[in-house]
């Protein structure tokens, strides 16, 4: 069967995303969870009895607090309260914290720190899988054990206001809820007022148990201008006067009353990264201020002790202690000691053994050897002597020998909960290995594919013949025999949940037959490659050729990259590898270009003439390969374009300035963000911008960037679109002006601001009309089969659309980024591509190059606390899926994503001059796409026990994922706009 090169290799990367995502699932471990129990309800374990003696101790133990109110701050850092900015903006939680009636810790969050992960950490003490992260812009119930369950089930009545996340978490769990989305990041203001104005009314009500309050306005703030935003202050200063109203009631509601005192919790989910955003791994993410307030905790006066770092798991099973409710089943997280201080020795013992108690109950559920554990083995060993103190207890034993006993037993229960739950919580790196198996094989197989059709498939015709003959041969039968028996093997012996194996056996079987069939096309390919080389040496497109300098630099400049991705510093700072790839470009350019211009002199032209070579033999290769006359062809190319009278003197120069032109404009966009993980909190020029002390010279930039964009855009526009892009980016600069982050000259304050849902939507109106007009000449150039004029103009309005997209959606301070991406686009092909008549594979990894490059140069990295998902919500007045997920995934890839439209519009423009430029640059871009994303999956299962797992490479393998099904989209709309089959070539 013959393909085109674009058909062929669309298909090979729709299959790898398949192979992708079944790795990806097979990767992402379930966390360490308890075994079913058959429905009964499984009671505390009974006290720890003495030889000879019976406890009756065998209930849960007497809450320790008649209420609790827990106040969640989205995004609080430790820094918030523990810093100078708590003693500044929150002075009456400085002053509890100072005094001793109140127990402060730093709760250490498990990335990734997300809101949805992080609520599952607090209410059920177990650490969520890392593809929570996906899984938080549409939380579904959570089905776990937690402690709103058993509350619920207690009997108490629990009421919530704030993030609607804890609706979707807990339904049908709270008497009494109102929540607002979390999503909507441009509200600030409006989003705690909805908590707040429940307050006053329900702290006078006492038919509750449980008050939950979820505060978003910070986490918005953050992510809509940084954690030192001149926001921040004043909003501090709003969670502190909430608090002490809440402090203050329930203390006044104590005073008269006998029974159990109440308690104030104040926590955050998480962080904060220096960027405002969250998600990572970084100090100011993963540290929250952990506040329990409490008349039961007056301390002795004295000199007060740094916050104690513990667990954020360790406060599920604190709250569950403290409410007289059975710990949750699943939870790893270990008592806080300080709580229980007050209470006499014999309940302290009874509380942490039940805490033991549960923590090797789920050991031995989830490790086999779990006699072993040095945990388990102290646990034990604190049980008896445990025991030992019950005995001397219930004898009426008074003397000191009881006092110190129980304190060695105290410490031992101490060590075997720390023990426990480390290693507990190291038992969350549990991996799919079949699934991963499976993923990885499918993976390599297209690689292969892909690497052994490169000569037919950049050959001048770009078509390749994929031969179905071998998925009738007796190998192929025999292969997926052996692969079903191995399938039905592993799935019926596993102890472990397998994915593949919980498919349906009809979708197992398919994926098997693919990769049995994808083995053998590509055994049939090796045959005809080494076994019959008098057939390869018959092919055009396997001439011997020779390699230039900007061959070997593309190709050690991939192999580099590649290798990189098997560091922990090298994925964190892997924007210096594209920073360094795309400057060695430009001085390899340079070359290029001299050579070209200035060096063609020395030709003969009259030999050359006689020596030009056949096009089917220039083309074939990976990338511009030459026969054996390349000296003179390329002499005679050159000295064509010197002795043109086209080419002027002033264009020569251009063309030598254009690399040090875009070193110029490399180096100013490497000031602009820093990225990354070793400089991230370096101030850069953004900063500058974005500090409220220079909001003029922000506008200024903004303005001219949006003049500039227009200018280099609309050149190629319909004189409608050119109007259409004008008024679009006008309302750009308005909607910018209405949110705050620029300003009119005449707008001299802040009363004005709004969330700019009018002025989006003007700019979506524009977006959507230029990018129908593109569509219209496009489906008028294929279905009329009127000339390629038609087509490239509605290739380049399209791609217009999306760059007044990307204008809507980056920061203002980004918009420097987008002009000067257009401004090398268009240097890049006018003075180098054209001119130098490169082909298309070497102009598609340049794209790709530049591409990558930019992703970073926006402010990305490698980490999610870098996705900007205040983009996801411009113009949107309420939380909607599809259009948040989407305008989120462009913000966040607009630079390769508009390099990848820059592509297909350049070769549009050179199918007159290569017919086969389209499916050769497709075809280029899947490989370029299928190497790394390969090489990774391979060394990241190598790698799965790595300290830096999941802080560094597993956020780097959801970006290489989420990279694959975009490129396969581009690849498929690439396909699409190749109709050059249609032709005779």
């Amino acid at each position: 069967m013959r393909l085109r090169s674009g058909v062929f290799a669309s298909s090979c990367l729709l299959v790898q995303a398949l192979g992708v995502g079944l790795f990806l699932r097979g990767f992402f471990p379930v966390p360490v969870r308890s075994l079913p129990r058959n429905g009964a309800v499984v009671g505390p374990p009974p006290e720890p009895p003495p030889t000879g003696f019976s406890s009756n101790w065998t209930r849960m133990p007497s809450p320790l607090f008649k209420k609790v109110v827990i106040v969640l701050i989205d995004a609080l850092r430790d820094d918030f309260v523990f810093g100078s900015k708590g003693k500044r903006f929150m002075p009456y939680t400085t002053q509890l914290v100072e005094r001793g009636i109140s127990h402060s810790f730093i709760a250490e969050a498990k990335p990734p720190t997300v809101t949805m992960p992080r609520i599952k950490a607090l209410t059920t003490g177990s650490i969520p899988g890392f593809t929570d992260v996906i899984m938080n812009l549409n939380s579904p119930a959570l089905l776990e054990d937690n402690l709103i369950q058993q509350a619920k089930t207690a009997g108490k009545r629990i009421i919530f206001y704030g993030d609607d996340t804890w609706v979707r978490l807990f339904p049908k769990q709270f008497v009494e809820y109102d929540g607002t989305t979390s999503f909507f990041v441009s509200d600030y203001t409006e989003v705690d007022d909805n908590v707040t104005r429940h307050l006053d009314h329900v702290l006078k009500r006492e038919d509750w148990d449980l008050l939950i309050l979820h505060y978003l306005g910070l986490d918005h703030i953050g992510h809509l201008s940084g954690p030192h935003s001149p926001l921040v202050g004043p909003k501090l200063s709003e969670m502190d006067n909430i608090i002490k109203k809440i402090h203050t009631s329930l203390l006044s509601k104590e005073q008269g009353e006998a029974a159990s005192p109440r308690l104030l919790v104040v926590c955050g989910d998480h962080g904060m990264s220096e960027t405002g955003s969250h998600g990572g791994s970084s100090e100011g993410e993963i540290r929250t201020p952990l506040l329990l307030m409490s008349s039961a905790f007056n301390r002795a006066n004295g000199p007060q002790k740094p916050p104690e770092l513990v667990q954020q798991t360790d406060l599920a099973v604190t709250l569950a202690i403290g409410l007289g409710l059975p710990i949750s089943r699943n939870s790893v997280g270990k008592l806080l000691l300080p709580i229980i201080q007050q209470k006499p020795m014999r309940e302290q013992l009874r509380y942490l053994h039940l805490n033991g108690f549960q923590l090797s109950r789920l050991l031995q559920e989830n490790v086999p050897k779990y006699e072993k554990d040095p945990g388990f083995e102290q646990f034990k060993m604190a049980e008896k002597s445990h025991g030992n103190w019950i005995k001397l207890y219930l004898e009426g034993n008074t003397s000191e020998v009881l006092l110190n006993l129980g304190k060695k037993v105290l410490k031992q229960y101490l060590e075997a909960l720390k023990i426990l739950s480390s290693s507990l919580s190291k038992q969350v790196a549990q991996y799919d290995m079949y699934s991963m198996i499976v993923g990885t094989i499918i993976v390599l197989e297209v690689l292969v594919l892909l690497l052994l059709s490169i000569p037919k498939a950049l050959s001048s015709r770009a078509e390749l013949e994929v031969p179905l003959s071998p998925l009738c041969s007796l190998l192929f039968y025999l292969t997926c025999l052996m692969l079903c028996a191995l399938h039905v093997v592993v799935c019926t012996s596993t102890e472990s949940l397998c994915y593949f194996c919980s498919i349906s056996w009809l979708t197992a079987v398919g994926i098997i037959v693919l990769m049995s069939g994808l083995l053998c096309i590509i055994l049939s390919a090796l045959e005809k490659a080494f076994v019959n080389p008098k057939q390869l040496a018959k092919n055009p497109a396997a001439a011997t050729s020779s390699w230039s300098e900007l061959d070997v630099l593309i190709l050690a400049g991939t192999i580099g990259h590649v290798s990189s991705l098997g560091a922990s510093s090298f994925i964190e700072e892997e924007h210096q590898t594209w920073y360094f790839l795309i400057n060695t470009l430009c001085l390899a350019l340079c070359q290029e270009i001299c050579r070209h211009y200035f060096l063609a002199k020395d030709c003969d032209l009259q030999l050359l003439s006689m020596a030009k070579p056949n096009p089917e033999e220039v083309k074939g290769a990976c990338y511009h390969h030459k026969n054996d006359t390349d000296f003179l062809a390329d002499c005679l190319k050159t000295s064509k374009a010197v002795s043109s009278e086209n080419v002027r003197g002033s264009e020569k120069w251009m063309a030598l300035a254009t690399p040090w032109v875009i070193l110029i404009c490399c180096r100013l966009l490497r000031s602009l963000n820093q990225t990354g993980v070793q400089w991230a909190h370096r101030s850069d020029f953004g900063h500058w911008l974005t500090s409220s002390e220079h909001k003029a010279e922000l506008s200024l930039l903004a303005s001219v960037s949006l003049v500039m964009i227009f200018i280099l855009v609309q050149r190629r526009c319909s004189l409608v679109s050119k109007i259409a892009m004008a008024l679009g980016l006008l309302g750009v600069y308005s909607y910018r002006a209405a949110i705050g982050n620029v300003e009119f000259p005449w707008q001299r304050d802040s009363k004005d601001i709004s969330k700019g849902i009018i002025e989006a939507r003007f700019v979506y109106v524009f977006v959507l009309g230029i990018v129908f007009s593109g569509t219209k000449d496009l489906l008028k150039s294929q279905v009329l089969s009127t000339d390629a004029r038609i087509k490239f103009i509605g290739l380049w309005e399209i791609y217009s659309g999306l760059v007044l997209l990307a204008a809507l959606l980056l920061r203002p301070h980004n918009l420097p980024v987008l002009v000067f991406s257009l401004l090398i686009q268009a240097m890049m092909t006018k003075y180098v591509w054209k001119p130098l008549e490169f082909d298309a594979a070497q102009v598609t990894i340049m794209h790709y190059w530049f591409g990558q490059a930019f992703f970073f140069f926006q402010g990305n990295s490698n980490s999610i606390a870098s996705v900007d998902i205040s983009a996801g919500f411009v113009g949107l007045d309420s939380y909607v899926e599809i259009p948040a997920v989407f305008l989120t995934g462009f913000a966040t890839y607009s630079g390769p994503l508009l390099w990848a439209a820059h592509l297909l519009c350049y070769l549009s423009s050179e199918v007159s001059r290569n017919s086969s430029a389209m499916g050769h640059g497709c075809f280029c871009y899947a490989l370029l796409r299928s190497i790394p994303v390969t090489v990774y999956i391979i060394m990241v299962t190598g790698l799965r026990y790595h300290l830096f797992i999941w802080s560094v490479f597993s956020p780097k393998l959801l970006y290489e994922g989420v990279h694959v099904f975009i490129t396969a989209a581009i690849c498929a709309f690439f396909t699409a706009m190749d109709h050059s089959h249609l032709r005779k070539v």
